[in-house]
C-alpha cells in the first residue's frame, strides 16, 4: 500500500549485517536541531504542543537499525514462484477461511457498504500482517522521525510524520500504542499515515479509527481504500490462463489492454483448456510475473486497484489468488 518498498514484502527480504553509517548518509544538522525545526513547523500546521511532548517523549535520536533497513538490498531476486509459496501457504489459506467464518458479520458489513467482496479484504489482511499477527514493533513516530531526518527520502517521511501527529491529535490512538513497520506502515492493514488520514474509517462507530485493534475498522478501512480507487463490484481480480505456444511476450504488459474476446481469439484459454469467460466491454491485460515460461494471468481492472495498494505484480497476483482460495 502503501509501502515504500513495493516489489517484495518486507519480511521476506534478507537483511545485510549492520554497518557503520557514513557521514554522507546522515543529515548535515544535528538531530536535535532538526527536531526543533520540525516541531516549529508542526505547531505552525496546527499540532498542539502537548501532542508533540507526548509523541517525542521517548525519541532521542535516529535509530540506526531503521536506516539500515531502509538501505537494505536483497541478496538475490525472488521469483514469483518462491514469493507465492511463502505468502500463500496452505496454512494461510486455511486460517483465512477460519477468519472469514469467525468474523463474517463484520466482513460482510464492510463488503456491503463499500462494494468489495469480503474474501479480498481477508486476503489483504492475511498477506499484509498474517491476519494481524505481524504488524511491526517499531514506534511509528520514532521510525518516521528517523527517516525524515535521514536525507534519502526526507520530504516523503517528513510529510508522513506530520500525518502521524494529526492522527494522534485526533485521538485515534495514543503514542505508546502507535506501532508499525520500520517504514511507518501501521496496524493490521499496514496503512501509511497519509493513507490512514485519507481512507481509514470508523467501522464500529465508537468515534475512533483504530486499525490496530478494531477489526471492524480494519475491514472497513481496507474496503474503503479499494472502493475509493475504483473497485468494480461486478468483476473479479483476474484469473490464471494458458497461453498459446506462439504468444508474443511483448503483449504481456499492463500497458496493453484488449477485450476478453480479443484475447480469446488469440488462443488464450483457461488452464483446463476451456474457453475463457467473456463479458461485453470488459478488457484485460496479460501478466507474466515469472516471464513467458512461468504462469500467465489475465488481469482485470480490479487488479490495477490492488496495485494502488502495493505496486507489485507479485503482491497483486497473490492477493487475487489468496482471495480465490479463501472463498473456494
Amino acid at each position: 500500500m502503501l509501502r515504500t518498498i513495493v516489489f517484495v514484502t518486507t519480511i521476506f527480504i534478507t537483511i545485510v549485517a549492520l554497518g557503520t553509517l557514513s557521514r554522507a548518509d546522515a543529515n548535515d544538522q544535528s538531530f536535535e536541531n532538526w527536531l526543533s525545526s520540525f516541531k516549529t513547523e508542526a505547531i505552525s500546521k496546527g499540532i498542539d504542543q502537548s501532542i508533540l511532548d507526548a509523541a517525542f517523549a521517548d525519541v532521542s535520536g535516529p535509530i540506526a537499525r531503521i536506516i539500515e533497513l531502509d538501505r537494505k538490498q536483497p541478496e538475490g531476486t525472488m521469483t514469483f514462484a518462491q514469493y507465492k509459496r511463502r505468502v500463500i501457504s496452505q496454512a494461510r489459506i486455511e486460517q483465512g477461511r477460519r477468519m472469514y467464518r469467525q468474523h463474517r458479520n463484520a466482513l460482510e458489513a464492510a463488503a456491503r457498504q463499500y462494494g468489495v467482496p469480503a474474501n479480498y479484504i481477508v486476503a489483504l489482511w492475511g498477506i499484509e500482517t498474517s491476519y494481524g499477527n505481524n504488524t511491526g514493533g517499531f514506534g511509528v513516530i520514532s521510525a518516521l522521525a528517523t527517516l525524515a531526518y535521514d536525507g534519502r527520502r526526507s520530504a516523503f517521511f517528513r510529510s508522513e510524520l506530520l500525518n502521524a501527529l494529526k492522527i494522534l491529535q485526533q485521538g485515534h490512538i495514543d503514542p505508546a500504542r502507535m506501532k508499525g513497520s520500520w517504514a511507518g506502515a501501521m496496524g493490521q492493514n499496514q496503512f501509511m499515515p497519509s493513507s490512514f488520514n485519507a481512507y481509514a474509517v470508523d467501522g464500529n462507530n465508537d468515534g475512533r479509527r483504530d486499525i490496530w485493534t478494531s477489526l471492524p475498522d480494519v475491514f472497513a478501512s481496507s474496503a474503503n481504500y479499494l472502493s475509493k480507487h475504483g473497485w468494480k463490484e461486478d468483476q473479479r481480480w483476474g484469473r490464471e490462463v494458458k497461453l498459446p505456444s506462439n504468444f508474443p511476450p511483448s503483449l504481456a504488459s499492463l500497458d496493453i489492454k484488449k477485450s476478453l474476446n480479443e484475447w480469446k481469439d488469440m488462443g488464450i484459454r483457461l488452464p483446463s483448456g476451456a474457453a475463457i469467460p467473456t463479458a461485453p466491454g470488459m478488457k484485460a491485460s496479460v501478466v507474466l510475473p515469472d516471464g513467458i515460461n512461468g504462469p500467465a494471468f489475465l488481469a482485470y481492472d480490479n487488479y490495477r486497484v490492488i496495485m494502488r495498494w502495493n505496486k507489485s505484480t507479485y503482491f497483486a497476483t497473490s492477493v487475487g489468488l489468496l482471495a480465490d482460495s479463501i472463498s473456494y
